[in-house]
Parts: C-alpha cells; sequence; structure tokens
C-alpha cells in the first residue's frame, strides 16, 4: 500500500503503567484501553482537519494498532497520493504533458505546452492530530481509570 502521508505515535506508558501498578496492580489493560481508545481519537482528529473537496482524503484516513505485550502503539494514516501536498503544501513548480505535445483543460483559451503553478499552501491535518495524541491519552486513561472504579 502506498502511504500519501502518516504519522506514527509513541506514548511512553512506563510511568503510567508503573503508577497504576503501584495503586492498583497489573494494569496494563487499562494503559492499552487508554493508547485504542487514543488512536480513534487521533484518527478522527485528523479527519476532522482535513480539508474537503471531494471527500476522498478525509474518508481515506484510517488507523491500525500495533505491538502487543508492554508495548503497544497505532499508525494514523492515508494512502492518498496527493495527501503529502495538502499537509506540506507545495512550491512553486512547472507542469509539463506526459502524453502529449500540449495541456488543454475545458475553459482554457489554447493547448499550451506548460504552466507556471504557483504552488500550494499547506493546510496541516496530520501534524495538530498528532500532536494532540499526548493530551488525549491522558483523558482516556483518567476515563479508563474512573469507570474501573464504578464497576
Amino acid at each position: 500500500m502506498r502511504i500519501g502521508a502518516s504519522a506514527t505515535t509513541r506514548i511512553n506508558t512506563r510511568a503510567y503503567e508503573r503508577g497504576l501498578r503501584r495503586a492498583l496492580g497489573g494494569m496494563s489493560d487499562d494503559v492499552k484501553r487508554a493508547v485504542e481508545r487514543t488512536r480513534i481519537d487521533v484518527q478522527n482528529e485528523a479527519r476532522r482537519r482535513a480539508p474537503v473537496d471531494t471527500g476522498r482524503l478525509r474518508s481515506s484516513i484510517v488507523s491500525r494498532s500495533e505491538g502487543s505485550g508492554r508495548t503497544v502503539g497505532y499508525v494514523v494514516g492515508t494512502n492518498v497520493n496527493y495527501a503529502a501536498a495538502v499537509e506540506y503544501g507545495t512550491a512553486p513548480h512547472v507542469i509539463k504533458p506526459k502524453n502529449k505535445k500540449a495541456l488543454y483543460w475545458p475553459g482554457a483559451r489554447h493547448p499550451v505546452a506548460q504552466v507556471n503553478h504557483p504552488g500550494t499552501r499547506a493546510q496541516p491535518f496530520m501534524r495538530p492530530a498528532v500532536e494532540l495524541a499526548e493530551t488525549f491519552f491522558r483523558a482516556n486513561l483518567s476515563q479508563v481509570r474512573a469507570g474501573r472504579g464504578r464497576r
């Protein structure tokens, strides 16, 4: 699978696990649940921030869990080939025809040999979502711990 833009987040859960084990003993399942909820939160935040023209980019943002045992994590990404250009923008560049002698599009006055594209501004959607991962994790861990106490 070709990835247009993706982000991997690793959260250092050792300090959280130590405190949880001291307080309640063997709470790594709670940490795993908090990481899983964080994965979904980061994915949803990236989708929320993704600019929408056709909706293809937004709907392509997916995530998956990684790791096992004491190492858990996730990957959030997209396989849309233009995602990186949206995330980081593009510099001014020249567009030339690949298979023909000239470029033409509906509304053009005449075919042209090349087009000087001014570039596009960055519209970050993945990086801001990843930057919120720790905030999401802390909130999710608190919710998981609070839910555990109510059982």
